[in-house]
């Protein structure tokens, strides 16, 4: 007799993944997020593999873990996948003391955050045919 099993809080078709405690801070992770947010998985993975950025190897794990996650746990299809939602959370600050100059001490903070990661898997959609628009068909009968 365990605890009932939580519902299901992402719709059938998306996954997701968290990395906590990456050591940067959330404003300089939210740069690199805002790189993979919308895009399909295949350049999203490109765009973090070629970044100059030194936390893009971690948000990357955590997208590999995403996809991991939507093929082996949701059976979604990878080749349809998209970064639908990529956000930032503020985890601990650690706090520290450096000396000043005349026997003072300012504060350093080292703060860490979280960033969490859903993908989505899109349909293919068949390319639509353009109609002429209804004056054009008009002026053309």
């Amino acid at each position: 007799m365990g605890k009932p099993s939580r519902k299901r809080v992402l719709k059938d078709n998306e996954a997701k993944a968290i990395a906590r405690n990456l050591r940067v801070s959330p404003r300089k992770l939210d740069l690199v997020a805002g790189l993979i947010r919308g895009k399909k998985v295949q350049s999203a993975l490109a765009d973090l593999t070629f970044s100059k950025k030194r936390i893009a190897k971690d948000v990357k794990k955590c997208l590999d873990s995403a996809i991991a996650n939507a093929e082996n746990n949701h059976q979604l299809d990878v080749d349809n996948l998209v970064v639908s939602e990529a956000y930032i959370g503020k985890a601990l600050t650690m706090h520290r003391f450096t000396s000043r100059g005349r026997g003072r001490s300012s504060p350093i903070e080292k703060p860490f955050s979280s960033i969490t990661i859903v993908v989505r898997e899109t349909e293919e959609q068949a390319p639509k045919k353009k109609s002429k628009p209804k004056a054009e068909a008009k002026a053309s009968a």
